[in-house]
């Protein structure tokens, strides 16, 4: 049996009888240069990393384009590099689930270095600011998700860990975005060496995110005399460190137990799977579809790899924030969201099963073609119709894809502002279009809330997937009973109020009112989630 390892690797003519596609470069050499002269860190370690970002430099690697790796970064969950990375020598397997069933497999071995990123880790953090002070960085790059960016809860107060790192400075930093400010302040020191700092999450405007996280923080430091005012002119110098918004786009499910047995079978055996305790589902491989994006403002001060030779496409910030709206906010990322919500509801496990289900099926055609097509602006690099139809005609219903609704519907509260918010407020700003006709979007809205009652649609006690906000959530809807349709009156103003949540008041654009009734709608009774929809989409 085949395992991963930096010796076993080397023997190529094993894993290509296997069919698993080896590397074409000289590894060793890689994780060397990799160390002396390193060109690009990537904060998040998890599985979109390791499925795309890490097979883009792989990519250049094979063709001679690039000479080292990518130095992987894990500052929220630890134990994917000490369970995941360190035990394999950072070497990982990418199994592509093709429509027909087959799987393409090849070796993923462009990681150089793996790293704790926590200033506890005395070794660790040494190791990052000496990174940081190397001239030759041109990249820092993340995939930490969209509350990664995050400082302020709810209530809108800076989080705990935040508020304490305003007040003690970058020395020992707890909080994601005040590890990066620190990091971006010891090369400041350095001699203001230039650096692009790129969020590649799933997200609306990730790059301004970023920046307004990282510009806060180093306002707070210098109101508080940590640092010089020079430090916050080079944040805000595009010509010293950049801020790219970029669109990304791969499906990269939890690694399912199918493939695993499809990898023994082919003499794998590096396969196991592990949920770390902070709820990360992660193994030695990653499982994804083969579509897949990167849309990048190109904008590096200090260079940048080729990556238009892996498929990456570089152009104008505009047109990236075109690509972006045109996926997150009608194409893609709404369809999934509002498949997550009724699938957990209805008993769903699989994203593609939900496609055969014509209610959940005209849903997504609806808030996509009907609501969500009319206010998209073509970015020309990409075309809104073609993508849209491979979405919903090739890529949701492949049944290979092991994904989830309860995966999707994590941190859902995050995502609601983005993936409808936008939309609504476009309709709301167009004297040619009335938020008022919206059907599809305020429906699928009231069917979020009616998830964080944590009832299925049977009555049925389900398990509800992680979210910094369920609990106010919740508490927010606690007066609500399933079957007293009376008992949710006025339960969901502080929500659907809540600008932080939608970008916008509900209420003041005619939209509270009517999610209000879909939602006493689906709490009707047992079967009153189904029902509605199928009132409204039969």
């Amino acid at each position: 049996m085949l395992t991963l390892s930096q010796s076993s690797i080397k023997n190529s003519q094993l894993w290509n009888q296997a069919g698993i596609e080896t590397l074409n470069f000289d590894y060793d050499q890689m994780v060397a240069s990799t160390r002396e002269n390193p060109t690009w860190v990537h904060f998040g370690a998890g599985n979109i990393f390791r499925g795309f970002i890490a097979t883009l430099q792989q990519t250049l690697l094979n063709q001679g384009k690039a000479s080292t790796g990518i130095i992987a970064v894990e500052t929220y969950d630890q134990e994917i590099i000490e369970k995941i990375y360190d035990p394999y020598g950072n070497l990982s397997l990418l199994a592509i689930m093709n429509q027909d069933g087959s799987l393409e497999k090849k070796l993923i071995g462009s990681i150089g270095e793996s790293l704790v990123g926590d200033p506890a880790r005395e070794t660790n953090w040494q190791r990052l600011k000496a990174i940081f002070c190397k001239p030759s960085l041109q990249m820092a790059s993340f995939t930490i998700t969209e509350k990664g960016y995050g400082l302020k809860n709810m209530s809108g107060h800076y989080l705990p860990a935040v508020e304490q790192d305003m007040k003690t400075g970058p020395k020992q930093p707890q909080s994601v975005m005040a590890i990066i400010t620190a990091l971006v302040y010891k090369r400041f020191k350095q001699g203001e060496l230039p650096i692009a700092l790129v969020s590649m999450d799933n997200c609306s405007h990730n790059g301004e995110k970023l920046y307004q996280a990282v510009r806060t923080i180093a306002q707070e430091w210098l109101e508080n005399d940590f640092v010089e005012k020079a430090f916050l002119e080079y944040i805000n110098n595009p010509d010293r460190v950049s801020f790219p918004w970029s669109m990304i786009d791969k499906i990269t499910p939890r690694p399912a137990e199918s493939v695993k047995q499809a990898l023994n079978d082919s003499g794998f055996s590096s396969t196991e799977l592990i949920c770390t305790t902070k709820n990360t589902y992660i193994a030695p491989f990653v499982n994804a579809e083969k579509p897949q994006y990167l849309v990048i403002e190109d904008q590096f001060p200090n260079g940048r790899m080729p990556l238009e030779a892996a498929g990456v496409m570089f152009t104008d910030r505009q047109t990236v924030n075109r690509v972006e709206k045109m996926k997150v906010c009608t194409c893609l990322n709404p369809l999934h969201t509002a498949l997550a919500i009724f699938g957990c509801l209805l008993g769903y496990t699989l994203i593609a099963d939900e496609m055969n289900d014509q209610d959940l099926k005209k849903l997504v055609q609806r808030i996509g073609y009907d609501e969500g097509m009319p206010v998209v602006v073509d970015p020309k690099i990409l075309d809104p119709k073609d993508f849209i139809k491979e979405v919903i005609e090739v890529r949701l219903p492949n049944p290979y894809i092991p994904d989830t609704p309860q995966r999707i519907a994590t941190d859902t509260s995050q995502k609601v502002g983005i993936r409808f918010g936008e939309t609504i407020k476009a309709y709301s700003e167009r004297s040619d279009l009335d938020s008022k006709t919206l059907v599809y979007i305020p429906l699928t809205i009231a069917g979020w809330c009616r998830y964080v009652m944590g009832l299925d649609d049977e009555g049925k006690a389900m398990k509800l997937s992680s979210d910094p906000l369920l609990e106010t959530l919740q508490g927010a809807i606690s007066q609500v009973r399933l079957g007293e349709p009376q008992s949710a009156r006025k339960s969901l103003q502080s929500i659907l109020s809540n600008e932080e949540l939608f970008g916008i008041n509900l209420y003041q654009i005619g939209l509270g009112e009517k999610i209000e009734g879909y939602f006493q709608e689906m709490i009707a009774g047992k079967g009153a989630v189904r029902n509605t929809l199928h009132k409204y989409l039969g």
